[in-house]
């Protein structure tokens, strides 16, 4: 320091006072920016702060991060609940929504607290940590559960969690026969690299099953140098590597914005596996990107980008009816044939139907002898 005392210990900014001294909001903004914390969580950890550019102020790193008093006006059509994870949940800690996969929240605490996280109303510093016993009954729903066959981890982040309590778990799941596949789903990566450690590898790896962890990150600048080394970390335990991204006003929404991300997660060795359309939860009208445009966007990067950094574009519908593609669409009926859009001309392309097949959109006829289910 230039007075000659020592340099301040990075720390995570959690108030409003601690935005201030870092510079990341004026004083002026301090009093509503405390009130909304009564509400929603604050977080941004020492590797997310080195992210921001404070000279810039429509930086799309501090747009993630950074709180904003327009959090605090709920529109009519947000819910706090946008996904309805409670009308689909058999036990604490579970959703159960898709035949055969369900959520397990092991605990609601996020390395950071984005603004607009889905699940706002309910995650934060206090943990949300499932008790053993609710554990156990969470795990012991799961073993009961054959039609379930992929185990999704989530929360809050999983990765919060100790590698022992992590192994445990993961142990606890890979001993389940009708289990094939874990998920977890993670900020820790981008957000707080140094969590990922030789040990946290090591429960990750222990598995048999196979297990997909998804990387959560929004902007190509997320993936920095300690983003990076610990994702090289994951890898080397034999952790298979995916994306998912959220289609955010001011943070990715253009056609070079979102090229730019998903070519920095295969450079990183992680597949784009979801883009998502916002959640509607409460205060986060001013990310959302709507989904003419969200298409338009990514019409635009087909022809231009590796089908390797090509997500699913997907819209968690309201009342837990589930994740809906959102195309966009390349193909049009025309009568047996299909009108199809070239990537590189965009010009429409005509795909012949064969003779005899049915028009495009209609059923083929079964075989002689076998309509209607009968036997020959």
């Amino acid at each position: 320091m230039p007075d000659g005392s020592p340099p301040l210990k990075p720390r995570t900014l959690r108030d409003a006072a601690a935005l201030v001294e870092a510079g990341l909001v004026p004083p002026d903004l301090a009093p509503g920016l405390e009130r909304l914390a009564e509400t929603y969580a604050i977080a941004l950890t020492p590797a997310v702060q080195a992210l921001i550019d404070r000279a810039d102020p429509a930086d799309p790193i501090a747009r993630q991060y950074v709180p904003d008093i327009a959090e605090l006006t709920t529109l009519p059509e947000e819910r706090s609940d946008p996904t309805s994870d409670a009308p689909f949940t058999p036990v604490k800690g579970v959703v159960h929504r898709y035949p055969d996969r369900a959520l397990l929240k092991p605990l609601l605490a996020c390395p950071v607290y984005c603004r607009f996280c889905f699940r706002r109303e309910v995650v934060g510093p206090d943990g949300g940590l499932l008790s053993e016993a609710e554990l156990e009954a969470a795990l012991d729903w799961f073993a009961a559960t054959p039609t379930v066959r992929e185990a999704i981890l989530t929360g809050g982040d999983p990765l919060m969690l100790s590698p022992r309590r992590l192994a445990h778990i993961l142990a606890r799941l890979s001993a389940i026969p009708h289990l094939d596949i874990i998920r977890l789903h993670s900020r820790v990566p981008v957000s707080a690299p140094e969590r990922v450690t030789p040990a946290l590898a090591e429960a990750l790896a222990g598995t048999e099953k196979a297990l997909f962890l998804c990387v959560h990150a929004n902007h190509a600048r997320e993936f920095a140098a300690p983003a990076r080394a610990a994702l090289r970390v994951l890898r080397r335990a034999g952790v298979a590597l995916l994306g998912q991204s959220v289609l955010l006003r001011g943070v990715n929404d253009s056609p070079e914005a979102l090229a730019a991300l998903f070519r920095a997660m295969l450079a990183a060795q992680v597949k784009p596996y979801y883009l998502h359309q916002l959640d509607r939860a409460p205060g986060t009208a001013r990310f959302e990107v709507p989904v003419a445009e969200g298409r338009a966007i990514l019409r635009a990067l087909r022809g231009r980008l590796t089908g390797l950094a090509w997500p699913a574009y997907v819209l968690d519908l309201p009342g837990g009816a589930g994740k809906a593609p959102l195309g966009p669409d390349f193909a049009t009926a025309d009568g047996a044939d299909w009108l199809v859009e070239g990537p590189l001309d965009h010009q429409p392309h005509r795909h012949p139907g064969r003779a005899g097949a049915p028009a495009a959109g209609q059923a083929a006829a079964p075989p002689p002898g076998r309509g209607g289910g009968g036997r020959p």
